[in-house]
């Protein structure tokens, strides 16, 4: 096992329990030393992940935010709502993509999370340097929404759907 698959498999072991693993049952676990289990530990705090050291081993933070992709449509008057529904409720528009039927999947982030975010990235559409990505596909895309809480997530998506924006 290379020390890439090892880092791979302890964080699904680290994410699939609530309770403190012990360096040393990781170590016999994978039969290598504790301190690499040490060092595969800083190696994936330095790529990001929420590895978290207790006086009883390793756990894995929670994320603090969870995601969903809505597919939705609608006309470039709608833009504004369908930007201020998401983040009025408390979500976050992380990216926007389309599925082109020569070209893939093309995306752009966004990171749009208030009605002042909203306001700049409509001015920026408005400058006429750009098309939204959602012209080049009928007016149907996707964004991944970034939120507290699947509940909210759940909010969001009722009222896109309310609204017509959200398809089935």
């Amino acid at each position: 096992m290379t020390g890439s698959e090892r880092r791979q498999e302890l964080l699904q072991l680290l994410s699939g329990t609530q309770t403190p693993i012990s360096g040393a049952s990781l170590a016999k676990h994978f039969t290598v030393s504790r301190q690499v289990i040490v060092q595969d530990m800083a190696l994936l705090r330095a790529q990001g992940h929420e590895v978290l050291s207790t006086n009883r081993g390793y756990l894995i933070q929670a994320p603090l935010r969870v995601s969903r992709i809505f597919k939705v449509f609608h006309t470039s008057e709608q833009i504004v709502d369908e930007l201020c529904t998401i983040v009025d409720l408390g979500g976050t528009v992380e990216d926007v993509f389309v599925h082109h039927k020569i070209y893939g999947q093309l995306q752009a982030p966004l990171h749009i999370s208030s009605r002042r975010d909203v306001q700049i990235f409509l001015e920026e559409l408005n400058s006429g340097k750009s098309t939204p990505l959602k012209d080049v596909t009928s007016d149907y895309h996707y964004h991944t929404v970034s939120a507290d809480s699947g509940e909210t997530l759940d909010l969001i998506g009722q009222e896109l759907g309310k609204k017509g924006y959200l398809c089935q």
